[in-house]
């Protein structure tokens, strides 16, 4: 397991309590180098959405426990919020949740020379992903060629 696999379960185990016990969902965990800065962020939400305070509330409780654990060796910035309206479909309950929505999926490689598919979620499983274009077609995907899987969302 890389370092930071390691620092993302770590994080995991120690806010999932918090997130329990004020009954909102953890929806990630990641670590992140970005313009030379780590960042640690855990999103969280909840049924009609997460407010500013209630990611206070799980950054306040998350900052203290990891001060105490300090395993993360690097310095790097803490941030807790909502997934937002692009949210990646990562986790089974993700998929499970998303069936019947409306997805946009990109690969790392074009497939039928494409490299980015919307469609309904029709079905999914370890290793595929399905989903029902707008000409009525499905089309199957393996999971380790898509590099981001999302809900699509229209303004």
């Amino acid at each position: 397991m890389t370092k930071r696999e390691t620092y993302e379960q770590k994080t995991e185990a120690l806010v999932l309590p918090i997130i329990e016990q004020n009954q909102f969902e953890l929806v990630d965990v990641e670590y992140v180098k970005e313009g030379g800065t780590w960042y640690l962020r855990a999103y969280i939400d909840k049924p009609g959405g997460i407010t500013v305070d209630d990611c206070e509330i799980v950054n306040r409780a998350l900052s203290d426990l990891l001060d105490e654990e300090d395993f993360i060796e690097e310095s790097y910035i803490l941030e807790v919020s909502s997934p937002g309206l692009g949210r990646p479909l990562k986790k089974e309950k993700d998929f499970q949740r998303s069936l019947g929505e409306e997805v946009e999926i990109r690969t790392y490689q074009p497939v039928e020379k494409q490299k980015e598919f919307t469609g309904i979620l029709k079905d999914f499983d370890r290793e595929t992903v399905t989903i029902e274009q707008e000409d009525g077609e499905l089309l199957q995907l393996n999971r380790d060629k898509i590099a981001l899987i999302r809900l699509a969302f229209d303004f």
